[in-house]
């Protein structure tokens, strides 16, 4: 992978070409677990060159150490942008230096956790749900 920040990915094909065996694995488990459990109004895209999941405002996004900026050496960063306001009574996520987006770490497939991910992501989704009646005021 080239450390030059200017690359531009612009498919998941072309992310999955780019990562390791290990992070394409994680990536790909991440993926499907968040696609099946947010709501048909929430739409994936590629943004900062990594899969980025957003509702009526940003909700998560999965972030490979292999693709530059992402701040992590090794593993698959899921973060969600609004962790701060998240509801995470069994303290799933990493509070970290960012205020606001606070983030689970994978380095191996067998770390991921789907039912407490799925409670989290849960929690995302009713969180975004607000935001939409914040818009009709």
């Amino acid at each position: 992978m080239p450390t030059n920040s200017s690359i531009k990915i612009r498919s998941l094909v072309h992310l999955f070409k780019l990562l390791p065996e290990n992070e394409r694995i994680i990536v790909d488990v991440l993926r499907q677990i968040a696609i099946e459990n947010l709501p048909s109004h929430c739409k994936e895209k590629i943004s900062y060159n990594v899969p980025f999941f957003y509702g009526n405002r940003s909700i998560c996004l999965i972030w490979p150490a292999t693709i530059p900026r992402g701040g992590i050496k090794e593993g698959v960063l899921l973060g969600f942008w609004y962790g701060n306001r998240l509801n995470d009574v069994d303290n799933f996520l990493t509070h970290g230096t960012n205020k606001q987006i606070f983030y689970k770490i994978y380095k191996t497939p067998e770390e991921i956790n789907e039912r407490a991910l799925k409670k989290i992501l849960k929690e995302a989704v009713k969180l975004d749900l607000n935001f939409s009646n914040l818009k009709r005021r």
